[in-house]
């Protein structure tokens, strides 16, 4: 692969830059430190924004870009880049258009979270969270295009990138330890390697610019260490913002183990559908659609008045829209369903009290009067003590860092001059300055979307710029590698592919060495992977994807009684489906996190998985985990 971009990070700002590259007609190498691709995208629950969208003008929604723009202009506050704001806004519907019509996205709901005017934030009618269901189309179709298009397409997982080259200004290239031995891969980079908000090495950036957050729980997976901020400031990139560090208000504790550091996070839909903050009185104390900084500080000022702690209550008619949310979250132990007579035991209240705290919210829903906390807009009321309630423990967690590397509206990556790198990009929540003091609920997946592909669209400028200028000859040899295809089923559109065709090896010698260990390294699944002879007993170690054909599930059978003895973090087995794992030694290589596994020891989790998954990942990527069957169980698994 003699000319290609590398992008590091496989989230969906690094996966938006990788396609968007391989769309312009550009070849690419993706790397990731884990052994997963997804990051922190796949745990994204609210939706991804979007203004002056199909979505919005089909359900007359009178949104409009401008009003987007100053929503986000307003909650950056004083850190507010208007250049980025106007990027990730006016972009905004084309993001969502695009996920829609490359990837076959459902999203046609819509619904208003705190902060904006107008609901703006899409998700799908498919049950799956949206950041899993979108940043999981794009994993999906890179795997066939890395399957199908090796010369073009590379994926190389486990890929531990630990410094950008460059010559001068410009940046030449990365080097990644895999399997500890390093290997240099050149050409133009993007960087998509995330935010801090789980850094608490001893090199913690959380420390150095927040340390009054180090001690809180965490919503992010322990990957989220800042390695891009490092690297790029080792190198004289910009930091800007660093100490804008997002509290979010609402971490679900889980009442068997209250003091986890990774708390799962009750989505900011949940009240933007309805869902009131109740604290050990039964009272509201705050507007719960507020930017999420103010209802943070609300919940503290609630624990300095010893009113802790807070409830996030649901009524049933908020219940039913956010069906999957509740099932999710009560399956794993964080959300109860009880009547109001139980509400108000749990809690500890009167029931006069709770009941007066509905009454009074009801009349300001109404517009009666006007409510103390400022809220403007309700859904799915009235509340009512004779209903039935889903109810969780709350409390602000660590969830989104708005400091990072500072760029240009081209994603360009800046130096502590002001001036762009050549050849550098970032894009992600490594991009300090998009968000400004605060970021929105549903922009994160929008920003990723949006610099995702401006950083792919720079960097492919970039190097067929670079190509070109590189003489008659190489520009006539790139030149003819290129094939038009014209799609009869699409008047109008044309596609550009690039063949390793002529003066393939142009980049040979030194570099061959590098190319081959890329080759040997490359991958083409979005599971656990590592070396060609891997061992089938270690799911580290598989070959991947493996051949759903010839998965084959043991003829050993466990009771579900058997299965339930194993429930501690040292010996842990799941049910799933009529199959029984053994994750153990797995948890570790686990996308969604070890939590999540925690959540279900020695459990049958078919309801929960079926809620996050389609049945191929056990026989794709955990093959070498399922130790037999569920006695008395048919096998479930349909792939």
């Amino acid at each position: 692969m003699p000319q290609r971009v590398i992008v590091v990070g496989a989230g969906l700002s690094g996966l938006s830059a990788a396609h968007t590259i391989y769309l312009a007609g550009g070849n690419v190498a993706l790397l990731d430190k884990n052994n997963f691709m997804g990051g922190n995208s796949t745990k994204a629950t609210s939706g991804i924004n979007g203004a002056l969208t199909q979505t919005q003008t089909e359900e007359k929604i009178g949104d409009s870009v401008k009003q987007f723009y100053e929503d986000t202009l307003k909650s950056a506050r004083d850190k507010a880049r208007p250049d980025l704001i106007k990027v990730l806004t006016y972009k905004s519907a084309a993001a969502v258009e695009w996920l829609q019509e490359v990837f076959n996205l459902d999203l046609t709901l819509v619904s208003r979270l705190g902060g904006h005017s107008f609901p703006r934030t899409h998700r799908g009618h498919d049950a799956k969270f949206p950041g899993m269901a979108i940043t999981y189309a794009l994993m999906q179709r890179f795997e066939e295009l890395a399957e199908k298009e090796p010369e073009r397409v590379q994926l190389i997982k486990k890929a531990k990138v630990h410094t950008i080259n460059k010559d001068g200004n410009t940046a030449t290239g990365v080097t990644y330890s895999f399997n500890g031995e390093d290997t240099t891969v050149e050409g133009p980079v993007i960087l998509a390697t995330g935010g801090y908000a789980a850094d608490f090495s001893e090199t913690s950036l959380l420390k150095k610019w927040r340390p009054d957050t180090f001690d809180l729980s965490t919503t992010n997976g322990a990957h989220a260490t800042g390695d891009g901020h490092k690297m790029l400031a080792a190198i004289g990139a910009n930091e800007i913002d660093m100490d804008k560090v997002q509290v979010h208000p609402t971490g679900l504790v889980d009442p068997k183990d209250p003091t986890a550091k990774t708390k799962f996070l009750a989505a900011e839909a949940l009240r933007g559908e309805g869902g009131l903050l109740l604290n050990s009185k039964g009272h509201r104390f705050t507007d719960e659609l507020e930017h999420r900084d103010y209802v943070s500080q609300k919940l503290w000022d609630e624990k300095a008045a010893d009113q802790w702690p807070i409830r996030l209550v649901l009524n049933s008619k908020a219940s039913k829209v956010l069906d999957f949310h509740t099932r999710h979250y009560s399956g794993r132990g964080l959300m109860k369903k009880m009547t109001g007579k139980e509400l108000v035991k749990d809690i500890g209240c009167s029931e006069q009290d709770l009941a007066q705290t509905f009454k009074d919210y009801n009349s300001y829903a109404d517009g009666k009067e006007k409510d103390p906390f400022g809220k403007k807009y309700y859904h799915n009321g009235p509340f009512d003590l004779n209903d039935t309630f889903h109810v969780a423990l709350m409390e602000p967690v660590l969830h989104f860092t708005m400091g990072g590397i500072e760029i240009n509206d081209q994603s360009q990556c800046l130096n502590n001059q002001g001036k762009p790198f050549d050849g550098l990009f970032v894009c992600g929540e490594l991009a300090g300055g998009v968000h400004g003091a605060n970021r929105l609920g549903g922009s994160s997946l929008l920003g990723c979307v949006v610099y995702g592909r401006v950083a792919g669209d720079s960097a492919c400028k970039y190097l067929f710029q670079k190509v070109l200028s590189g003489g008659s000859g190489v520009a006539a040899q790139r030149l003819g590698q290129i094939s038009l295809h014209i799609d009869p089923a699409q008047p109008g559109k044309v596609s550009v592919e690039w063949s390793q065709g002529v003066g393939a090896g142009a980049n040979s010698g030194a570099s061959d060495s590098a190319e081959a260990r890329m080759r040997q390294q490359s991958q083409t699944s979005a599971g656990p992977v590592m070396t060609q002879n891997g061992d089938s007993s270690d799911p580290a170690k598989v070959s991947a994807p493996n051949s759903l054909k010839d998965f084959k599930v043991p003829d050993d059978e466990y009771s579900l009684e058997e299965v339930a003895k194993h429930n501690t973090k040292e010996d842990l087995w799941i049910a799933v489906k009529g199959v029984v794992m053994n994750v153990t030694d797995w948890v570790e290589e686990h996308p969604g996190g070890p939590q999540a596994l925690f959540s279900h020891m020695g459990k049958d989790a078919s309801e929960e998985f079926e809620m996050l998954h389609d049945d191929e990942v056990i026989p794709k990527y955990a093959a070498g985990i399922v130790i037999g069957r569920v006695k008395g169980q048919e096998v479930r698994l349909e792939y």
